[in-house]
């Protein structure tokens, strides 16, 4: 038998969740067996999956032990060196600015040197993450950028904090504010955009067209001229919505690319001139309204530091 003691980061949520993220090795249908016939207990009384889980609960298991493993030995981060730019900290939340080529999260080939695992590896070397006194909770990502993008990132170090961020975003209460770099100059030089989205899972593209039509999301897309040269133009991109490529298909869609971009433009010019990646950063964030252990941030703005924008001095 082994048991679980529910911590603070633990509750508030479901019996199943959590045995879901306790013992990774559990499979589903095995676990809803053992909670149906008494082989998972909470307090030691029968217990349901939907049940809410409170702090100092105690979960009993009565399964073998292969099923109850926690899953960290081989987690990367207990021997990785953190490189991670950080922003913005507190006792809550990390902001870190994510450099180009850098992965969010492991990909389906098992690249695991990801930005996850170095924000990981640096509470775990504070001592902020304490893998072996948690049950379920893991820091976490609150948002994600493509991988040859570069940017603002959140990530969670407590449950509330992923819940309450997660809300925020939900909500649309940050704003979102992007660099990028296009082909020619995009007219009005201010304009908010609107058109509809259909993503290709298969094979990770979107299409952008401009009427509705099942399978199809709306997206809005804000853009300001900040500077041209040479026949291209640096905009500020506000998300009003966060779809999948939504800034890289949507300026491409009304015939401005982004320089770098090999999915939505044609970039063997840019890559010759130096454009090793799109050219596109997530610079600004600012949170309108904080909620919960989260309020604090209302009104809060954290940039990256543009020095690592780094197609920005092109346009200078």
């Amino acid at each position: 038998m082994k048991e679980y003691t529910v911590n603070k980061n633990d509750a508030g949520q479901r019996l199943d969740k959590f045995m879901s993220k306790a013992a990774k090795n559990l499979p589903q249908s095995l676990l809803y067996k053992a909670v149906r016939t008494k082989k998972i207990k909470v307090n030691r009384k029968r217990a349901e999956p939907n049940q809410m889980l409170c702090e100092g609960d105690t979960v009993q298991c009565f399964l073998p032990p292969e099923f109850l493993t926690d899953g960290y030995a081989k987690d990367l981060f207990y021997t990785l060196t953190p490189s991670l730019t950080v922003v913005y900290e507190d006792e809550n939340i990390i902001i870190c600015d994510k450099r180009p080529g850098m992965l969010c999260h492991p990909d389906d080939e098992g690249d695991n040197n990801t930005l996850i695992e170095h924000i990981k590896a640096y509470l775990y070397k504070k001592g902020e993450y304490r893998p072996d006194e948690e049950n379920s909770f893991v820091p976490s990502l609150c948002n994600r950028i493509d991988r040859n993008t570069g940017g603002l990132v959140i990530a969670a170090k407590t449950a509330a904090a992923l819940r309450d961020m997660n809300e925020i975003i939900r909500g649309r209460s940050v704003s979102k504010y992007y660099l990028c770099a296009v082909h020619g100059t995009p007219k009005p030089a201010e304009a908010t955009l609107t058109a509809y989205l259909y993503k290709d899972t298969k094979n990770n593209t979107v299409t952008v067209y401009d009427k509705p039509k099942q399978g199809r999301v709306k997206i809005v897309t804000g853009y300001k001229v900040l500077s041209e040269k040479g026949g291209d133009a640096l905009l500020e991109v506000r998300l009003y919505t966060g779809k999948t490529h939504q800034i890289r298909s949507h300026l491409s869609y009304i015939g401005h690319p982004l320089l770098g971009d090999g999915k939505y433009g044609k970039n063997r010019d840019d890559k010759k001139a130096g454009y090793k990646y799109q050219a596109l950063y997530s610079y600004k964030l600012k949170f309108e309204q904080g909620i919960g252990s989260l309020s604090y941030l209302t009104g809060k703005t954290v940039s990256a530091d543009m020095k690592n924008v780094w197609f920005a001095e092109n346009f200078k």
